[in-house]
């Protein structure tokens, strides 16, 4: 069967079929997968089952894998492990138990590791075990966002930059890291507008990581940032995707933003393994590199 995508709405999202992924993926293929990702910001692969290496194997051909640090269940591997699962015991983790209350932090609209400098160009997430209701992940156009905004809007969005802090976000759900948490990820600057150096279209870096616009006051920024989130994110600009146990979705985190729903975490099971590729040549842009000289200089100052 030859490779098909098919559109799931008008401003993102396709379906892929004609490809078994655990098999092993030819250079065209990818190529073909690659070209699609810029194209439509999410791929959902139906069935699809992964074990833990086939997953990363796959993962390694888009580019280096973050490794995962601080509270994530699976801090210290390649994985994010979403789930309500003790990863030793595979039980169900109590309520109260302050690996639960950081994982509430993903039913923010978000993007995956804008807090970081370096960030990500995409994350791949697997389906191991789903609750039988809710559990959905819901995605949602930033790339959109930016092109039904006006000439004189775009122009000053393009000129902006944003401090992304994992500490604020978290925050928003009344989660707070001990000190040394926190010091794996202090605040960092990313231009508010990103460009896709392949297409040259451009999306908006925003969502509950997104703390301040650099330069503005306070209650400016937080009320801009506020309005273009709830712009982006509008009931009728959703994709929601149900999950089967086995489906493969990968998302381009410069142009969409994401959150998962809630589910029954006391009586349901639900395990999900994400793995994010890193995007280190972004840096060398020219966007980026005005924002390293000038962090530089207020360091020197």
């Amino acid at each position: 069967m030859a490779l098909r995508f098919e559109p799931i709405r008008p401003e993102f999202g396709a379906r892929v079929s004609g490809v078994t992924l655990n098999l092993g993926i030819s250079d065209p293929a990818f190529s073909e997968f690659r070209r699609a990702l810029d194209e439509y910001s999410v791929l959902v692969f139906p069935d699809q089952p992964m074990s833990d290496s086939q997953q990363i194997d796959f993962s390694r051909l888009w580019g280096p894998l973050e490794p995962t640090k601080g509270v994530n269940p699976a801090s210290g591997t390649f994985f994010a492990r979403q789930s309500n699962l003790d990863i030793a015991t595979g039980t169900i983790i109590s309520t109260s138990d302050r690996r639960m209350d950081y994982q509430r932090g993903n039913y923010q609209w978000h993007a995956d590791s804008t807090f970081k400098r370096i960030p990500s160009l995409c994350s791949i997430l697997t389906a191991r075990e789903v609750p039988s209701e809710g559990g959905n992940t819901e995605f949602v156009s930033t790339r959109a966002a930016y092109e039904a905004k006006t000439e004189d809007e775009r122009r000053e969005l393009d000129s902006l930059t944003v401090e992304h802090d994992f500490s604020v976000s978290r925050g928003r759900v009344g989660f707070k890291f001990s000190p040394e948490e926190a010091a794996h990820y202090p605040p960092v600057w990313h231009p508010l507008v990103q460009t896709n150096p392949v297409t040259g279209r451009r999306s908006l870096l925003i969502g509950a990581h997104a703390a301040a616009i650099v330069d503005w006051p306070a209650e400016k920024g937080a009320a801009l940032l506020a309005h273009l989130l709830d712009r982006a994110t509008r009931p009728e600009l959703v994709y929601s995707h149900r999950w089967q146990v086995g489906d493969v979705v990968i998302w381009d985190n410069r142009s969409v933003l994401h959150r998962a729903t809630a589910y029954d975490t006391v009586n349901r099971r639900r395990l999900m393994q994400r793995t994010t590729i890193s995007n280190p040549t972004v840096l060398e842009t020219p966007a980026y590199r005005q924002i390293e000289t000038r962090r530089l200089s207020i360091v020197a100052s």
